[in-house]
């Protein structure tokens, strides 16, 4: 039997690929408390910024969504979601960034 190279490429791209599990909604909410993220933020309506719901489902599917919401959380951000622009969030540490915009990649699940 004689397979074809997509057929012997396939399982190598599938490991290639680990599913991971997205961070626990109490500790992604505790960063957001903290932060005051949730003074701008809701995860499922708009406040002055966009719901957490939102956010993911645009950034749904795009293998750079991590880099760019990383920098629009540290760096800021505007003309994403309307004229009101995301000041940048100095005070967020990178370990907590890192949490929330996995969180955010994942669908933002509760």
């Amino acid at each position: 039997m004689k397979l074809s190279a997509l057929a012997l490429c396939i399982p190598l791209l599938a490991l290639g690929q680990t599913a991971q599990a997205a961070p626990d909604f109490a500790q992604v909410n505790d960063i957001l408390t903290k932060n005051a993220c949730l003074a701008c933020h809701a995860v499922d309506k708009k406040v002055i910024g966009p719901a957490y719901d939102e956010v993911a489902a645009k950034h749904k599917g795009q293998a750079d969504a991590a880099a760019i919401l990383t920098k629009h959380i540290k760096e800021g951000s505007s003309g994403n979601y309307g004229p009101i622009p995301m000041p940048p969030n100095v005070g967020i540490s990178d370990a907590d960034i890192k949490t929330v915009v996995e969180w955010l990649v994942a669908g933002a699940p509760r």
